[in-house]
């Protein structure tokens, strides 16, 4: 196996990309709080990455809102669960950590779903931002919360103009 990165700029600071084989195992961000300290990152590469940071600048200037990439995220079997339905909430769309724990098998699974949350290893793509709390509030982020505010923005539907006929 060959593990490599590169950093990729954003409106949300350096991403940094890391891929096993050709598989996106991470995508953090500067200062992530439950960064890839503990993840191989292998060499830096310059190449290899191309489609990674198109996807990328695609979504933040609006232009994408899925992502199709190889994805290989490691971690327990629950946790790659969690980031699963995580891929299938939509652009623009929030769920609660309750909603993906019922999905899951009960309730009683909101706290592991919002640890699992928190463990995913490919922010942005993986879109745990779009899961907040019960009462809506915006809950802990490992890139922060103001990196999560910033990303649930950019999904935000354009407010229509009542009454508009064209």
């Amino acid at each position: 196996m060959t593990t490599v990165h590169t950093v990729i700029d954003s409106p949300l600071g350096e991403l940094t990309a890391v891929a096993t084989d050709g598989h996106l195992t991470g995508l953090y961000f500067d200062g992530h709080q439950r960064g890839h300290g503990q993840v191989e990152l292998g060499d830096r590469v310059e190449t290899g990455f191309e489609e990674t940071a198109r996807q990328l600048d695609e979504y933040f200037t609006g232009g994408r809102r899925h992502f199709e990439l190889p994805l290989a995220p490691r971690g327990e079997t629950f946790d790659r669960r969690v980031w699963s339905l995580l891929t299938e909430i939509d652009y623009g769309r929030t769920r609660t950590y309750g909603e993906l724990a019922r999905e899951l098998g009960g309730t009683g699974f909101a706290q592991a779903v919002g640890a699992a949350n928190g463990r995913n290893p490919i922010a942005v793509i993986v879109p745990c931002h779009r899961v907040i709390g019960a009462d809506g509030s915006l809950t802990g982020y490992a890139g922060g919360l103001e990196r999560k505010r910033f990303l649930l923005r950019l999904e935000e539907p354009a407010p229509t103009e009542a009454g508009r006929l064209f």
